[in-house]
């Protein structure tokens, strides 16, 4: 049965309210969406091409998924607050390898006890975390690589969109308006913070001052919470407009704009990158030399169009934000 839980705010702990974007919610969030074999309709275009790389890598019975199981409670080292509002993914994969001993642990025990641990990989971790850290740091690299950098432009342009909304929303309605318009299972109450929720019941006794929310992609559509003494709590709450992430960017007369100032076959290539692809791909998709599309997307990636992106033995391309927005038709003024 549903239980609700609050969490209380003082004036001190409103004003230390913040907002902040987390490469490491985005990495925890979507690896959990995969494992579950039902997956959200609006995800399975991005699933099904990015389950199979995950599949070959091995990353499906790493560390990952013993500290990320497909339900309830996960590690809370893996999701470190973040230090501004748009961090990167190297500067929060640098905080969970100086984790503190005490809170790795402190973390294994919890997941014990939701029966989340007990494996080879977890002993060792509780054993030796220093350098047990620095291997669960380099999958999470491996993982973002296959799994989140090829679409971090798109999926980063929607997080800084709801954020720029919610401060906006500040500045019009008052902290207390945003917080209800959140989730239809968070709302603010004189003064309390609740939450409608099965696990999880963060309480003011339990955390440090404030409070750190963290929209997310791949939360949908529920809310999640990490407690740590001495830090802010954090609530991951489903960002505006997930709807549309996965939807076709480019429009027919914006390519034809693109064309005419980069060229039809750098636009072609722009276009087919709506998903990541890799050189071979691309060649076949578009009817080019495999060394010609080489050479297009080195220029491409130098002006800032693309990115590339490990694959294995391959490199995976992908657009920019700036080339998403040549891509999108201009309104008319």
């Amino acid at each position: 049965m549903d239980r609700e839980s609050g969490l209380s705010f003082s004036a001190t702990d409103l004003a230390q309210t913040r907002f902040a974007v987390s490469p490491m919610w985005e990495v925890v969030t979507s690896f959990r969406l995969l494992g579950d074999p039902a997956e959200p309709l609006l995800h399975r275009r991005w699933a099904g091409q990015v389950r199979p790389r995950l599949l070959r890598a091995g990353l499906d019975r790493g560390w990952l998924s013993d500290l990320i199981p497909g339900r309830g409670y996960l590690a809370d080292f893996l999701t470190p607050t973040p230090a501004g509002p748009f961090p990167d993914v190297s500067a929060e994969l640098a905080v969970i390898r100086r984790t503190p001993a005490d809170l790795v642990r402190a973390d294994l025990k919890t997941l014990e006890a939701k029966g989340g641990a007990g494996r080879a990989r977890l002993r060792q971790l509780h054993e030796e975390p220093e350098a047990a850290l620095e291997k669960v740091a380099a999958e999470i690299e491996t993982y973002w690589e296959l799994a989140l950098a090829p679409y971090w432009a798109r999926i980063r342009r929607l997080l800084e969109a709801d954020l720029f909304h919610r401060a906006r929303q500040v500045a019009e309605h008052g902290s207390a308006h945003v917080l209800n318009e959140l989730h239809a299972s968070v709302r603010w109450d004189e003064g309390t913070l609740r939450l409608l929720r099965r696990h999880c019941h963060p309480t003011r006794e339990q955390a440090g001052p404030g409070l750190l929310l963290v929209p997310s992609v791949f939360a949908w559509p529920r809310v999640l919470t990490r407690t740590v003494v001495s830090e802010a709590p954090q609530l991951a709450y489903p960002a505006r407009g997930i709807g549309t992430l996965w939807e076709p960017r480019a429009g027919g007369a914006a390519v034809e704009a693109v064309a005419a100032v980069i060229g039809r076959s750098r636009a072609l290539l722009l276009t087919e990158l709506d998903t990541p692809a890799s050189t071979t791909q691309l060649a076949r998709q578009c009817g080019l030399s495999a060394a010609g599309v080489s050479q297009h997307l080195t220029a491409m990636r130098n002006a800032g169009l693309v990115t590339a992106h490990r694959n294995g033995r391959s490199m995976l391309y992908a657009r920019t934000a700036v080339a998403d927005a040549l891509l999108t038709p201009s309104e008319a003024p």
